[in-house]
């Protein structure tokens, strides 16, 4: 959620050049879990539906001008990405060229923006 709004600026900022796509996954502080005074007050989810209402919790909090997909309850993309708790790539005709750390300290928007611009060849 910290990272939200920075997010949101890198959106703006390279729009023309790149699609921009967040998948909720599983809950990284649950209240029924890790809990961290002060997160999003959101237990552990229990059925698809839940899944989904947390998701839309997150955007009334944090809107997004972007798709917002949400995993299944198996975690198929969390899996396959290894998301957990948030994670950022980028992905060009299919294949994975940035892969960027777990977060919250292997996330670096910095990293991706720099990325980005090079492809835009600035």
């Amino acid at each position: 959620m910290a990272n939200l709004a920075r997010f949101r600026q890198v959106m703006e900022d390279f729009g023309k050049v790149a699609d921009f796509v967040t998948v909720y996954i599983t809950e990284a502080h649950p209240t029924d879990g890790w809990h961290i005074p002060g997160n999003l007050e959101v237990a552990n989810h229990k059925t698809i539906e839940e899944r989904f209402a947390a998701a839309k919790k997150m955007l009334d909090l944090e809107p997004l001008d972007c798709p917002v997909l949400v995993d299944s309850l198996t975690d198929d993309a969390n899996k396959a990405y290894n998301g957990l708790p948030e994670r950022l790539y980028i992905i060009q005709d299919g294949v994975i060229v940035y892969q960027g750390g777990q977060g919250p300290f292997g996330y670096k928007l910095k990293e991706v923006e720099a990325w980005l611009k090079d492809y835009k060849g600035e």
